[in-house]
């Protein structure tokens, strides 16, 4: 416990970290507000739907646990892992808010209609708020957890841990019929770019995200 408090302490007193933190929560806000408003772009301009060759062959499965709650779960136990080892937070944060920015760009590019039979999502939830269903590519829900996955390749527990999730969260996805299969598979490359994006933009951070004690 004392080293916990020791390691906060020694971070929390340098400003450098502070403004590194602060400036993580802003670039985070922005890619989230970011989706929002993409969102909004993609519902007006949303087209017709398209058949897809895994979609087309497997029932829809009502996801709607997996898709919300699950969602928030995955949030509340990265903010943990962050809290416990405070070095992470200036990467962790600068590198998901780069996602969520690369991913409103693809989904500007992309208008297309989600698939015509659907898993029940409730629309009260949350993260209903930052998703529409049109903001279709890529898929957040398999791209964000495998970035993780390649964030802390090197912890072997979370590395499988984040993997598994990316598994749980394209396969909740598909068998909700709530992506394409491109909007999965698609994601596991662009989360790695989105990765060496980030690792040299912010490599001060990344340096000291990789650091061992």
């Amino acid at each position: 416990m004392s080293a916990f408090l020791e390691r906060h302490k020694l971070f929390w007193s340098d400003k450098h970290f502070l403004v590194d933190v602060l400036l993580g929560f802003l670039l985070l806000a922005v890619g989230v507000s970011a989706t929002y408003y993409t969102n909004f772009y993609t519902t007006i301009h949303a087209s017709n739907y398209v058949t897809d060759i895994i979609l087309d062959n497997i029932p829809v499965v009502n996801v709607d646990f997996v898709y919300n709650e699950g969602a928030l779960i995955f949030i509340a136990v990265l903010v943990l892992l962050l809290l416990y080892e405070p070095k992470r937070i200036p990467f962790v944060l600068k590198s998901v808010a780069v996602f969520f920015l690369v991913r409103s760009f693809f989904v500007v590019l992309t208008h297309l209609a989600p698939p015509p039979q659907e898993s029940y999502i409730d629309t009260t939830d949350f993260l209903h708020k930052l998703s529409s269903g049109d903001d279709l590519f890529f898929s957040a829900h398999t791209g964000l957890p495998f970035l993780l996955a390649i964030i802390f390749w090197n912890k072997k527990y979370l590395r499988y841990f984040y993997l598994f999730l990316t598994v749980i969260g394209g396969g909740s996805v598909l068998l909700g019929h709530l992506h394409y299969s491109i909007d999965v598979f698609s994601a596991l490359f662009i989360a790695f770019g989105v990765f060496y994006i980030a690792k040299n933009i912010f490599h001060k951070n990344y340096l000291l995200f990789a650091e061992e004690y």
